[in-house]
């Protein structure tokens, strides 16, 4: 019996030792079965957190492909303005040259205007003088003729009451 006793206690025991390990494993596992549906969980929510990120990349780029094409475009405008640019510096560049040649001329025909108005005037004021004396010499050569002619003419008397008027 004592055999019996120590095999009962010893089946006891390791019956004991069985059902503890037997809970342990069953906790163990819960724990497993715990961490597994929060890491799923967590698995879950770093998806979305991909996706949406997936989902932000992919706007960022037809965004990033929208602000390509405006800066292409813009850049296409600068290189336009840029060669307008330069044509109007050009046409500018054209236009001063012209003006200073158009000045130049102006310059040279105001020049000979002024010289011509000078020479017209020095020619003017030569003929006045020659008018003068070639007036003074007719009234000479009247008043002597007046002096030699027969007052008792008529057409005589005519001729030289004129030419003693305007003295």
């Amino acid at each position: 019996m004592k055999i019996a006793i120590v095999l009962v206690g010893l089946s006891l025991a390791v019956m004991g030792v069985m059902v503890f390990q037997a809970v342990r494993q069953e906790l163990n596992l819960q724990k497993v079965k715990a961490r597994m549906v929060q890491n799923s969980a967590d698995v879950k929510g770093k998806q979305e957190a991909i996706a949406e990120l997936k989902s932000k990349i992919q706007e960022m780029k037809t965004t990033l492909g929208s602000v390509n094409a405006k800066m292409d475009e813009l850049k296409k405008k600068k290189a336009e303005a840029i060669k307008s640019t330069e044509e109007f510096e050009k046409s500018l560049q054209s236009c001063v040259t012209e003006k200073e040649d158009t000045t130049k001329k102006k310059a040279s025909i105001e020049e000979a205007m002024s010289k011509s108005n000078a020479d017209h005037v020095e020619a003017k004021m030569k003929a006045e003088e020659t008018i003068q004396v070639l007036k003074k010499q007719i009234l000479d050569r009247d008043k002597a003729i007046c002096a030699f002619a027969d007052m008792t003419k008529e057409e005589a008397r005519k001729l030289c009451e004129n030419s003693e008027a305007p003295k």
